[in-house]
């Protein structure tokens, strides 16, 4: 069946939540036939997107992220701004799908049409995040959202990566979850643009801000460089999650003036170019696989006739 790809533009460019969903769907996709309509959908977004301020939310388990996401697209929308929300959530054994289900933990948000939520399965990716991420921002910006809160799945220490994908990076902790040690280790003071402490109701929570400002004061920035902020929250409440907010505009304003926002998304773009020239270039060594050259040139090593460095140079410029 054909998919008309510029009528579903369109309507997400209207802001058509089915529009929305099918284009997310189409790039979520990664199978072999759909990678022509995969392309189609990538060019027919590119002129429509860059003006979306990507937020990422990441932590460890259990310090309240989809919490704390919905209470700030309750703020963001009180400024009326509209919110784009990507919840990865970890994948079914099953079925390979979303496990979670963001959609339910946000359901005060589901009828407002100044929001779209969407739950990824991270399908074994790394980083907490879903390789089809990229692509689906891609949507939400073209489809007219002012922010994209990106919710990363919460593995621990491997959740660096969302920072390569965001303009500003929330990085949660909580009180009694031994996040300082945990952030230490993990390098999530190198990521973080601003820092949550949430539950500061519980005992604790001056400490962990003491700790996490004293790391901070440890980095070596220059005196025009950023120095991320740490706000206090209640996310269940409410409590301090306009400060977030705040902290978060005046994080892109200095993206703004610094030219720090162009060198951050260029350097995304660089990634995300070179991921799929690696991923098509795996692609066709799959192919090579069995073929008589990858024989020959094996042969070749093996007798000493060649080395590995010069064999592999050769399968490249054959492909």
């Amino acid at each position: 069946m054909a998919i008309d790809v510029d009528s579903l533009v369109a309507g997400a460019r209207k802001g058509e939540a089915r529009a929305v969903a099918r284009l997310i769907s189409l790039v979520e996709d990664d199978s072999r036939k759909n990678d022509t309509a995969l392309r189609e959908v990538s060019a027919a977004l590119a002129p429509h997107t860059g003006h979306a301020h990507v937020v990422g939310i990441t932590g460890s388990p259990g310090v309240g992220k989809s919490t704390s996401t919905s209470a700030l697209v309750t703020a963001l929308r009180a400024q009326d701004q509209r919110v784009g929300v990507l919840a990865v959530d970890p994948s079914s054994p099953f079925s390979g799908g979303a496990l979670l289900g963001d959609r339910i933990r946000m359901q005060d948000h589901t009828t407002d049409s100044g929001v779209y939520i969407r739950s990824m399965a991270s399908r074994g990716h790394l980083g907490g995040l879903a390789g089809a991420a990229p692509q689906a921002l891609r949507v939400l910006d073209a489809a007219g959202c002012d922010v994209i809160l990106v919710e990363t799945v919460g593995v621990g220490q491997s959740e660096v990566e969302v920072a390569g994908l965001a303009d500003t990076t929330l990085v949660l902790v909580a009180p009694g979850m031994g996040d300082g040690i945990q952030a230490a280790k993990a390098g999530i003071l190198e990521i973080g643009d601003v820092f949550v402490v949430n539950k500061a109701d519980r005992d604790g929570a001056q400490s962990t801000r003491r700790e996490l400002r004293t790391m901070i004061s440890m980095g070596e920035r220059s005196e025009a460089a950023w120095t991320p902020p740490i706000v206090m929250t209640v996310a269940s409440s409410g409590e301090g999650v306009e400060d977030v907010v705040a902290a978060v505009q005046q994080h892109r304003e200095h993206l703004e003036t610094s030219g720090e926002l162009r060198r951050r998304r260029l350097a995304r773009a660089s990634r995300e170019i070179e991921a799929l020239a690696l991923d098509a270039l795996q692609r066709r060594m799959g192919d090579v696989r069995g073929d008589a050259r990858l024989e020959t040139l094996a042969d070749d090593v093996l007798s000493g006739r060649s080395d590995p460095f010069t064999a592999a140079d050769t399968l490249i410029d054959s492909l």
